[in-house]
C-alpha cells in the first residue's frame, strides 16, 4: 500500500469524527501591536466563523501529545482577500488535521489592512506573520517544537501572506525583529494569491492591502513570484486550472521562479475545484499529499 493511501485512509477515519474545538488563543504580541493606531476593538465574527475588522491580532494554538508531536509546526493563515478572514474551514478545521498527525498548528488571525487601524496597512499582516514566527520560535522547547520546522500555510489571500513571508524576510518589518530568524522552514500554498501584477493577481486582495492607487513599485514588491532568490523556503502548491478567483497562473508563475533558483517545491494541479475546493478535491486528497511532501521534505518523521 503507497504512502498516500495509507495517509488518505488514516485521515478518513479521523474525519468519520471529527469535529472543531479550538485549543487556546492568545495574544500575538504581549505589548502594544506595533503600526497600530489607538482605536477601538470593532472585530466583528458571523456564526460561520468569518471573521472582519481585524485589529488586536491572536494566535489559537493547537498541540498534538507530547508523544506524538513531531517536531513539526505549521503557521496557518485563512484567506478572505484581506477583507475576512475564513478562520474555521480554512483556519481551525486544518490545524485540528496537524494535530492529529503529530504536528502543531497556530491559526494567525491576522489584522486586516485598514486605515482606521493601522498606520501603514500594506506591513500590518506581514508584521504579524513575522511576530508568528518569531513568538514560536522563541517557545519552541514549550511547545516541543522543532525550531528549524516551522513553515507557514495560507489559503487565497493567506497564501499570499504565508508567500510574502517566505519571500520578504530578509527585510523584516517587524520592530524588534533582530537576532531571531523571521524566516519561515517552509511554505504550504493553497489556491494562493501570488501576484499583483495586471491580468494575475487579484485585484481586490491587491487594493484591500495596497489601496487603490498603489505605485507600481509597491505592485512590483508585494508580487512575490518577483520576490523569490536563492533563500526562499522550499514550498508545496496546489491550485485548481478552472479558479476563475484566483488565476492558476499565480501558482505557476511562483513555482517556476523557485525552480529558476534551485528551491526544491512540489505543484499540484487539479483540473476542478474551482476557488475554494469546497467540492472537489477532496480535504484527504489534497492535505494527503501535502502531508506526503512534508515526510518527503523531511519535515516530519
Amino acid at each position: 500500500m503507497g504512502t498516500i493511501t495509507k495517509i488518505n485512509i488514516a485521515l478518513l477515519c479521523l474525519f468519520a469524527a471529527f469535529t472543531s474545538v479550538a485549543q487556546q488563543e492568545i495574544p500575538l504580541y504581549s505589548g502594544p501591536v506595533p503600526n497600530a493606531k489607538d482605536v477601538r476593538n470593532e472585530e466583528v465574527k458571523t456564526a460561520s466563523n468569518v471573521v472582519s475588522k481585524v485589529s488586536l491580532p491572536a494566535l489559537t494554538v493547537f498541540l498534538p501529545p507530547k508523544e506524538k508531536a513531531t517536531g513539526a509546526a505549521v503557521i496557518v493563515c485563512p484567506g478572505g482577500g484581506y477583507g475576512v478572514l475564513v478562520i474555521k474551514r480554512e483556519g481551525y478545521d486544518v490545524a485540528e488535521a496537524f494535530t492529529k498527525q503529530g504536528i502543531a498548528a497556530f491559526v494567525l488571525k491576522y489584522r486586516l489592512p485598514n486605515d482606521k487601524t493601522m498606520i501603514d496597512p500594506s506591513i500590518g499582516p506581514l508584521q504579524d506573520a513575522q511576530q508568528a514566527i518569531k513568538t514560536i520560535r522563541q517557545r519552541a522547547a514549550e511547545w516541543n517544537i522543532d525550531p528549524t520546522k516551522i513553515g507557514i500555510m495560507g489559503f487565497s489571500a493567506g497564501g499570499h501572506l504565508a508567500a510574502t513571508a517566505g519571500t520578504h524576510f530578509e527585510k523584516p518589518v517587524l520592530p524588534g525583529a533582530a537576532g531571531i530568524s523571521v524566516r519561515p522552514d517552509f511554505m504550504i500554498l493553497v489556491y494562493p494569491v501570488i501576484s499583483f501584477m495586471e491580468g494575475i493577481g487579484h485585484k481586490g486582495s491587491g487594493a484591500n492591502l495596497l489601496g487603490k492607487n498603489a505605485s507600481s513599485e509597491q505592485i512590483k514588491l508585494f508580487s512575490n513570484e518577483l520576490q523569490v532568490t536563492s533563500s526562499t523556503p522550499p514550498a508545496f502548491i496546489t491550485h485548481a486550472s478552472d479558479d476563475t478567483v484566483v488565476p492558476v497562473s499565480n501558482s505557476l508563475l511562483f513555482y517556476e521562479a523557485l525552480q529558476r533558483q534551485h528551491i526544491p517545491g512540489e505543484l499540484h494541479i487539479y483540473s476542478k475545484g474551482e476557488h475554494g475546493y469546497l467540492k472537489v478535491p477532496a480535504f484527504e486528497e489534497w492535505f494527503g499529499r501535502c502531508l506526503h511532501w512534508m515526510a518527503t521534505a523531511g519535515f516530519v518523521k
